[in-house]
């Protein structure tokens, strides 16, 4: 089903990822909470999910062409991917402290890494490759809003994102897709971009509320700043050579 799914049309096989990885992940955050057990549930999803996905790209000799392979491009010539470290830490700027009891931390942990994995093979692998065959300028700007935009199931997910903080993560995350994006379009491989997303993602675990509204929105900004900049860069620099 999913190989016939993928040859009649690569560009809806990823779509119908999008769909399958909000709705599934939305309901198991959903179910876990009823539960009162965070993520008890979100885990073996986000994990069958990585699993099938992967599957299916190795069974059908596809890892590396969406990206499952070393760098092409060196560190030097990426800045070392200072920008992408100075982004890691942005979950810290606030301090640091436990969230949750140690159970839903590791849970939490280990689906936020799997989430890391999946929404960069989903958007950097399957959207990104999918529309590239046809107009690249639309595939980078695509991929990037979509993944940034796409942060707004959090207001409907049941998760009690208030309105402020997710349209600021709206604005952040679009500018990190635009540069998972380029690290992509650089170096072919889609590493760094997992590595990356997934330590963000479960750093958050440990991040403490900024203690202010203009903090929140300053760190916002600065993130924005980054990781856009950085992007700019990667996109009007010449295919970097070793």
């Amino acid at each position: 089903m999913l190989r016939s799914l993928y040859n009649k049309s690569p560009l809806t096989f990823a779509i119908a990822w999008i769909v399958i990885y909000c709705v599934l992940m939305s309901v198991g955050d959903a179910l876990s909470a009823s539960l009162g057990i965070e993520k008890i549930l979100s885990l073996p999803l986000a994990l069958s999910m990585c699993l099938i996905l992967f599957g299916f790209l190795k069974q059908n000799g596809l890892l590396t062409a969406y990206g499952f392979r070393r760098a092409g491009a060196s560190a030097r010539s990426m800045l070392y991917y200072l920008p992408v470290v100075v982004m890691l830490s942005a979950n810290l700027w606030h301090g640091v402290g436990l969230q949750c009891g140690a159970t839903e931390t590791v849970l939490t942990v280990l689906t936020m890494l799997c989430v890391g994995f999946l929404e960069e093979l989903i958007f950097r692998g399957l959207l990104l490759r999918a529309m590239m065959k046809d107009n690249k300028t639309a595939a980078v700007i695509v991929s990037s809003v979509t993944f940034g935009i796409g942060h707004i199931i959090n207001l409907i997910n049941g998760s009690g994102t208030a309105l402020l903080p997710n349209l600021l993560q709206v604005m952040y995350a679009t500018a990190a897709g635009f540069m998972f994006v380029m690290i992509v379009l650089k170096t072919d491989s889609l590493w760094v971009c997992i590595a990356a997303h997934g330590i963000f993602n479960a750093l958050g675990v440990f991040a403490n509320e900024a203690p202010s509204t203009a903090a929140q929105i300053l760190s916002a900004v600065l993130l924005t700043v980054i990781t856009g900049s950085y992007a700019a860069y990667l996109a009007i620099r010449r295919q970097p050579r070793d």
